[in-house]
């Protein structure tokens, strides 16, 4: 006999047997035991949906740290970028400005050797 349980008004159970039709009143302790073990799944439904949002509201919060954590290490890289490219520029001119220093030099020993030179 296959049971099929209603879940709203007379409470009955239909059943084949022999190409035949039997309807039968649950009992009240059935009722009961379907009443009961409908509310425990009800129940572990609920739990593991608290538990979901839960989670999920956990899991939102990360992501937005995350986020913020990102545009943070953005804009970090963006002053270093600049930082560098402001040292680079300096680093050219400092450079610039030796072989600059470094030429005058060879011009004047090249003169005071000229002016040694004529005096002996």
């Amino acid at each position: 006999m296959v049971a099929l349980p209603a879940v709203l008004g007379h409470a009955v159970r239909a059943g084949i047997a022999h190409g035949q039709r039997t309807v039968t009143a649950m009992s009240d302790t059935e009722l009961e035991d379907g009443l009961t073990a409908a509310n425990a799944r009800f129940d572990r439904a609920m739990a593991r949906l608290d538990q979901s949002m839960r989670n999920l509201g956990t899991r939102l919060r990360q992501q937005n740290r995350i986020e913020v954590d990102t545009q943070r290490l953005v804009h970090e890289r963006a002053r270093l970028a600049t930082e560098l490219d402001k040292t680079a520029a300096r680093a050219k001119r400092l450079d610039d400005s030796a072989h600059d220093v470094s030429r005058r030099l060879v011009e004047a020993m090249e003169t005071v050797r000229e002016v040694l030179a004529k005096a002996e």
